[in-house]
């Protein structure tokens, strides 16, 4: 950010809060071009403003969902004031706890059931407007794959790709969309694990970085949330929190009788879908954008879609290819 738009900001919040004597300091940043920043005044409360270069990121959708998901019960920001010519908000502050800083073995359980929580309470949302988030489509789904493709395997790894390579993806994609669009549909906050969920004192999880909502399959929130690119729980663990989940969308209405069977290869195979995505996004931050730090997590990202690809024949051609191109560096599990 540059320093006239700090200024900008600073001033803007100033004015909203009739305080000329509020500090404005880093909150934190997130894998966009947004910017958070906490803002106390005088008396000692505190407030988030967000910058979001209106030539580079659009907040309406961010306003627009905020309203509705706080509608539905969920802990997100209230939004005090907004200036969307500029690209500033000013919103209700959170903290600062993240749950990736406080995942360990005495508080998963207890966490994870507060994130499942509010999964259904978000999922239940669908029920009221089916049409007021965009449809994760099929288009969606395959150009969030080819990120992979063209980032990670391409600009990151130099791989040339055969047409047999390609014949490979192309095939692997087609699947995982399939299976993705036969499942049901509800709405998907689409980045929901512990570098967005916060621990709070009351109603948690709060629920940050929900902008790039969809209405699309029931289980790709799940498996952002216990298959997490920062952090990784045994197999069978999983399993275990899928039933749970399982239970309590059913009694909610949101699946019906479908074996654990179909939820778990759904839930799989959605993974694969979305840790494809991940790497070329963490790829694209380092060489485009110029934040390596997420290339750490890369590891252990792939390590999921070489696990689930070894389990299932449809997808262990690319468990071969990954295998073959070198593809899966050894680092973070």
């Amino acid at each position: 950010m540059s320093d006239q738009r700090l200024t900008a900001l600073s001033e803007w919040a100033a004015q909203i809060l009739s305080d000329s004597h509020c500090t404005v300091r880093p909150a934190s940043a997130d894998a966009s071009f947004r910017r958070y920043f906490r803002v106390q005044t005088a008396s000692g409360a505190t407030f988030i403003v967000m910058d979001a270069p209106p030539d580079k990121e659009d907040s309406h959708p961010y306003v627009r969902i905020a309203r509705r998901f706080r509608a539905l019960g969920l802990n997100v920001p209230e939004i005090i004031a907004e200036d969307l010519a500029r690209g500033f908000l000013l919103i209700s502050d959170l903290g600062d706890k993240l749950y990736l800083q406080v995942l360990n073995e005495s508080t998963v359980e207890r966490l994870y059931r507060d994130a499942i929580d509010a999964l259904i309470v978000l999922q239940s949302g669908t029920r009221t407007d089916p049409v007021f988030l965009p449809p994760y489509d099929a288009e969606l789904l395959r150009r969030e794959m080819e990120l992979f493709r063209q980032w990670y395997l391409g600009c990151h790894l130099s791989r040339s790709l055969s047409a047999r390579h390609n014949a490979v993806l192309d095939d692997i994609f087609t699947c995982l969309i399939e299976s993705a669009l036969e499942q049901p549909k509800v709405w998907v906050h689409r980045d929901y694990h512990s570098r967005n969920l916060m621990v709070t004192s009351t109603s948690s999880p709060g629920v940050l970085d929900f902008q790039d909502a969809v209405h699309g399959p029931i289980t790709y929130d799940l498996v952002s949330l216990l298959r997490d690119c920062y952090v990784a729980w045994p197999r069978a663990r999983v399993e275990g929190w899928v039933q749970a989940y399982q239970a309590k969308a059913q009694q909610a209405g949101l699946l019906s009788s479908e074996s654990q069977a179909r939820l778990l290869r759904w839930f799989d195979w959605m993974g694969v879908q979305r840790h494809l995505k991940a790497t070329g996004i963490f790829a694209r931050l380092n060489h485009r954008d110029g934040k390596p730090g997420y290339l750490n997590d890369i590891p252990r990202t792939l390590g999921y879609v070489l696990d689930v690809t070894s389990r299932y024949h449809e997808l262990a051609p690319l468990s071969a290819l990954l295998l073959e191109l070198d593809a899966v560096p050894k680092g973070r599990s």
